[in-house]
């Protein structure tokens, strides 16, 4: 049979479609000849090893699929060779066939097909996993969902508003809101243009939300933490964002809130019984009417690599999905030389943006590149910077008076050492294969607003504001904000400029 193999962790380009052996039931397993299988984010995590499953390689990734059963292993009463089937297989799935545990399998609905099929568990598992029973929603209640164009946000929004509560859907393009309208969003956020806690205030009145469905972390979860109404619920499902977020836990005593964990594929295994209950109910669901996914592309077994570097740069609005039958001019040796990978213009990885042509500056213009990591502001570092600016004020190198009278009770650090620490953060967040050179070009409208104590963590985040013809080169224009730990306003803000040749 045919799979698309992992045989290297990386990026999609690395994966390779070989002839390999057929696998085979054991006790309690089936076989399933697979028509169908959805790509989540999942799958790009494990083929980087950063999924907390871990498959040995060479693997396939693929974890929710629709198909036939082929073959049935001892002790397999419920289903027969012949079934229609949807099943979470955790991995495997882009392939002609995968071994399933049998008990993770579920009768194909008579109305539906299999590229439905591979799109229903997953995402609308995990939403209605998280909103039944870890949330409790209650009808009438407020749900913010971010990243809701996603997979699992996208099954939010509509499962949210199917048990009657009032649904905030929040995402990054206007495109993708237009499609949370249409699965019943009542109110809409986009965030790269929105102050997304304000946004809520104004929604809600200020009375805040009662439930967060959050599956992307990063900038966004402190902000909504925030929004919270008092006794809210907040759900962390996933760090699609990139940045596992570190917030302050005074707030959720002040909010009398609860921060709940939603980990829908050890729920699966954990609680088999109580799953497979929730998957006949959402099939139902379907059935009547009340759920569909939307699917945004197909793909052959030939271009799911394109599935995955799609899902990689935010392109997939609800689901991608690989048909194994479907036909494909795409080459069936996948391993693409360098030039053939520059087909995909930039790729976000967890900690900010690798741009494979120049060209793809220009279409990511108004995105955000990404957070930094945190780095701590340490006295040996003010002490340093002063005696390079010979700046001897006692407030950044008299520790001793600075505890005394000092209203911080600390050193401080010169608002420029904080300014001067953007390039090397735009450095972990930028990275231009193209390029010969950058230059960092200067800065405009800074703004230092939080003064940084001595021993302080700060870290960056950085949007792509404008892009510009240059004389021997490209200008960009970076909206920058330096986050301090613990503060609601940043330390400082810039507007950055740098040239790349």
């Amino acid at each position: 049979m045919k799979a698309l193999l992992c045989k290297e962790f990386g990026t999609p380009d690395k994966l390779l479609i070989e002839e390999i052996a057929s696998p085979k039931a054991g006790a309690g397993q089936v076989v399933i000849s697979v028509k169908a299988c959805s790509a989540n984010f999942p799958d790009v995590l494990m083929i980087q090893n950063l999924y907390q499953f871990k498959p040995p390689l060479p693997f396939s990734v693929g974890g929710e699929v629709a198909g036939i059963i082929k073959e049935v292993g001892e002790g397999v009463k419920h289903l027969s060779i012949g079934d229609k089937v949807i099943a979470l297989c955790g991995w495997g799935g882009f392939a002609e066939e995968v071994v399933v545990d049998a008990r993770r399998c579920v009768p194909l609905p008579v109305s539906m097909d299999f590229t439905v099929g591979a799109s229903l568990l997953y995402n609308y598992g995990t939403s209605y996993h998280a909103l039944k029973d870890r949330a409790g929603l209650k009808s009438g209640e407020t749900l913010l969902v971010l990243g809701a164009a996603g997979g699992v946000g996208l099954a939010a929004v509509e499962l949210g508003k199917l048990m009657g509560a009032k649904v905030i859907a929040a995402a990054s393009t206007e495109e993708k809101l237009a499609v949370c309208k249409e699965k019943g969003a009542d109110f809409l956020i986009n965030y790269s243009k929105e102050d997304l806690k304000e946004k809520i205030k104004e929604i809600t009145e200020g009375r805040g939300v009662e439930l967060v469905y959050d599956p992307i972390g990063d900038r966004y979860t402190e902000p909504a933490l925030r929004s919270m109404a008092w006794k809210g619920r907040y759900l962390v499902v996933g760090f699609a964002g990139g940045e596992i977020p570190k917030v302050p836990l005074n707030l959720a005593l002040l909010k009398g809130c609860a921060i709940v964990g939603v980990f829908w594929g050890s729920f699966t295994e954990k609680e088999t019984q109580k799953s497979r209950e929730n998957l006949i109910e959402l099939a139902n669901f379907y059935a009547e009417g009340k759920i569909n996914p939307h699917i945004y592309k197909t793909y052959s077994l030939n271009e799911a690599p394109q599935a995955l570097w799609d899902l990689m740069n935010r392109k997939v609005i609800g689901k991608a999905v690989i048909l194994i039958d479907q036909p494909s001019v795409v080459a069936a040796n996948l391993s693409a030389p360098k030039n053939e990978k520059q087909e995909v213009p930039y790729t976000q990885t967890e900690k900010g943006v690798i741009f494979h042509q120049l060209s793809g500056l220009k279409s990511f213009k108004g995105k955000a590149l990404g957070t930094s990591d945190w780095l701590v502001v340490s006295q040996e570092m003010i002490n340093n910077f002063a005696k390079a600016t010979l700046d001897s004020q006692w407030i950044h190198l008299d520790e001793e008076r600075a505890r005394k009278e000092s209203p911080f009770g600390k050193t401080i650090a010169h608002g420029l050492l904080t300014l001067s620490l953007m390039p090397q953060f735009l450095y972990q967040l930028l990275q231009i294969e193209e390029a010969k050179m950058s230059v960092n070009y200067g800065s405009n409208k800074v703004r230092f607003i939080t003064p940084v104590p001595a021993g302080s963590r700060i870290r960056m985040k950085a949007t792509l504001k404008e892009v510009e013809e240059a004389a021997q080169g490209i200008k960009l224009f970076i909206d920058a904000s330096i986050e301090l730990e613990g503060a609601e306003k940043p330390a400082c803000v810039a507007e950055l400029i740098s040239l790349v040749y």
